[in-house]
């Protein structure tokens, strides 16, 4: 029974652990993204691609 609650306690540190580091990053600015909105214009939002198919007629 008590390693229930040493795998508890470790668990709960773990997860607490990753939560302040998550909002660490988070708060620094890892996720920000500068680049894409500057050239989400160029880039088309529906790919427009050769959908006619090509029939040949043999003699």
């Amino acid at each position: 029974m008590e390693v229930i609650f040493v795998l508890i306690g470790i668990s709960l540190i773990l997860a607490v652990t990753f939560l302040v580091l998550f909002i660490r990053a988070l708060k620094s600015g890892q996720y920000d993204d500068t680049y894409t909105p500057s050239v989400r214009m160029l880039f088309d939002k529906n790919k427009q691609s050769d959908t006619r198919k090509r029939t040949t007629k043999s003699k």
